[in-house]
């Protein structure tokens, strides 16, 4: 990594593992509110080799297995009303 770079992200008390998991933990997120792919897929699209591995990763970043975080969220009127929601 540039100096410059890793100065910056010291700076603002983050890493590039930081960065990258908040980045999966959003897509997912995203994913499992409002779409339809299997979690296996997701897993998969989002880059885990391993479904166990995705699920520990997003049980990590949220305190719920996908399965349940899927069960209990409900996409809100607003954002299911808008096309790029």
């Amino acid at each position: 990594m540039h100096p410059h770079l890793r100065g910056l992200l010291r700076a603002d008390n983050t890493s590039q593992r930081r960065i990258r998991d908040e980045v999966l933990r959003d897509r997912a997120i995203e994913a499992l509110v409002h779409g339809e792919e299997t979690i296996t897929d997701l897993a998969a699209r989002l880059g885990f080799s391993e479904t166990s591995a995705f699920r520990r990763a997003f049980r990590r970043w949220t305190g719920t297995p996908p399965r349940a975080y899927r069960a209990t969220s409900v996409p809100s009127e607003a954002s299911a009303h808008r096309p790029n929601a």
